[in-house]
């Protein structure tokens, strides 16, 4: 089956709103289990980063969504937050379980570098958790550097600890 990315518009981020909120209210899920539960974040403060609201908030404040599909279905995104002229953030990336470990990740991450070189921005940090040993490798593989390691206080109100990559374009 074709896999494609292309930008959100407003339609795609309320289905993707809609598909996200799902997958974290399945408590026995791997998403939940692996992102929320392992990190402790409360389910309140996850329901608001996934709503319509907080999305399209981001969308107007200058950050741009990439939409995965296969067929009609979305199976991952990627978010982009602008940091300045030559510089953005890669705020998050998510490829749904049941679609890892295919490349589909890879893909969409190098279509987002693609397209950014191309409006002329010169780097992507992406900022991703010690623990995370699976987000480390995927952005060491795909040509990330890491550059820091910050302590940060949670919107949460919990200390995280936080690895910083960057990938020159």
């Amino acid at each position: 089956m074709l896999i494609s990315v292309k930008v959100a518009r407003e339609e795609e981020i309320r289905r993707l709103s809609n598909k996200l909120l799902t997958i974290v209210a399945n408590k026995d899920g791997q998403m939940y289990r692996e992102n929320v539960a392992k990190f402790g974040i409360p389910d309140e403060y996850v329901r608001e980063s996934f709503s319509l609201t907080s999305l399209l908030a981001a969308l107007t404040a200058g950050g741009r969504f990439y939409i995965v599909s296969r067929e009609d279905d979305i199976i991952g995104f990627g978010q982009i937050m602008p940091r300045s002229k030559k510089l953005v953030e890669l705020d998050r990336i998510i490829i749904f379980p049941g679609n890892t470990k295919r490349g589909i990740g890879t893909k969409l991450l190098h279509h987002i570098a693609r397209e950014q070189k191309t409006a002329g921005i010169r780097k992507i940090i992406v900022r991703t958790g010690t623990e995370e040993t699976n987000a480390r490798l995927f952005y060491e593989k795909n040509g990330f550097k890491k550059t820091k390691e910050v302590d940060v206080d949670a919107p949460w109100g919990r200390k995280i600890s936080l690895v910083q990559y960057e990938l020159e374009l």
